[in-house]
């Protein structure tokens, strides 16, 4: 292996030099959105067929579960991936071994829940029994997208996403072991798990007031005001949010262990925060303008698409919390980057309450606009 080659794939329990940190971190964003781009935009392409094939209560559906399962996952990490990345010392085996075991104990445990309570479930909302097994994990969206167009023009219906999830998570699993091996091991040592929590749960309960706040209410919504108006918000929700899932989140990846690398050195963190917001807003921005002149055009244009006519409206208002979003999540990320949790925790708190008295008061009287609204209305304390 050359040295270049090695110097690539750096040993999670080694020290790195800031130089290093500033380095692959421009090489990080542009590598991470010039792949996802490409993987995205497949993915697109995949619902823009889906839109066409599926019903919206069908996509409410997908928006139900999608939400439970969120909702649970969130249990499966109480923060020790992120207090991995905080740590300031270097990460040992110890830590690695016992983040592993922890989480595999975690999941097991949301698996057992998830089937002891999914007849509850789907009888909470009616869903019917295809709807249940649909179980989403994580990566490989260019096989997800080619099982469920497949699956959804052969007739599968919402099954599609079922298949489709289940075959993404097993080419994911694989996929990562291949590129990234590393030996599985039970462990649990007290005094590396001690260290992880202490900024573990913090960060964990931000990210529980942020599920809260989003899957939660969509939970809410679900039952508020029924599956076929959920479908529209789900809708208007992806389109809109297209910019943020491609340039954000591929920019948060590295932004965050980079600015906790940089914790020490505020004029380089100054520097890097900076750039970081402007990058993310000079894409984010005419992107979300692009989808916001786009849509309406595409959807009347397309017969199949007449379905999703009611959600124009929404996706117009959501388009103010994706604007908001490109500045802000950049923000909160350096904050729980330097371990000021508690800050970010009050701005939860807050968004959180403001989203949950708007949202289900608006969308109690107008349907999936009012819950738009609502989240309109939530986002504009940003401000603050």
């Amino acid at each position: 292996m050359n040295e270049e080659h090695r110097e690539s794939h750096l040993d999670p329990t080694a020290e790195i030099s800031l130089d290093t940190v500033k380095q692959r971190s421009v090489k990080g964003v542009v590598a991470l959105t010039g792949r996802y781009f490409v993987l995205y935009a497949i993915t697109l392409g995949a619902q823009g067929i889906l839109g066409a094939l599926l019903t919206t209560a069908q996509f409410g559906v997908f928006g139900i579960v999608s939400a439970i399962i969120n909702f649970l996952v969130y249990f499966s990490d109480i923060g020790l991936a992120a207090a991995l990345i905080q740590k300031k010392e270097k990460v040992d085996e110890d830590d690695l071994k016992t983040t592993f075991t922890v989480q595999q104990i975690l999941v097991l445990t949301l698996l057992t829940l998830i089937f002891v309570f999914s007849s509850k479930i789907q009888r909470f909302y009616n869903l019917d029994q295809s709807s249940i097994y649909f179980i989403p994990q994580v990566l490989e969206n260019l096989v997800y997208s080619l099982v469920a167009v497949f699956l959804a023009w052969k007739g599968f219906g919402i099954t599609s996403f079922t298949i489709a999830v289940l075959v993404r998570g097993v080419v994911g699993l694989f996929s990562l072991y291949i590129f990234q091996p590393w030996k599985p091991s039970f462990t649990i040592s007290r005094k590396s798990l001690s260290k992880l929590l202490k900024f573990g749960i913090p960060y964990q309960i931000n990210t529980f007031i942020a599920v809260l706040k989003d899957d939660g209410l969509t939970l809410v919504l679900g039952k508020i005001i029924g599956i076929g108006p959920l479908g529209i918000l789900v809708w208007a929700q992806k389109w809109i949010q297209v910019p943020l899932r491609v340039v954000l989140d591929n920019v948060t990846k590295v932004t965050f262990p980079a600015f906790s690398r940089m914790q020490d050195d505020k004029e380089s963190l100054e520097k890097a925060v900076t750039k970081s917001v402007f990058f993310t807003t000079v894409l984010v921005f005419p992107a979300t303008v692009a989808i916001l002149i786009l849509f309406p055009i595409v959807t009347n244009m397309i017969p199949k698409y007449n379905q999703w006519l009611p959600a124009i409206f929404p996706l117009t208002l959501l388009s103010i919390n994706v604007l908001f979003a490109a500045v802000t999540t950049q923000l909160t990320n350096l904050l729980n980057a330097i371990g000021k949790i508690k800050i970010t925790s009050g701005l939860m708190v807050m968004w959180t309450v403001l989203t949950w008295v708007f949202v289900p008061i608006l969308a109690k009287k107008y349907g999936a606009d009012g819950a738009a609204a609502g989240y309109a209305l939530g986002n504009m304390s940003t401000f603050l």
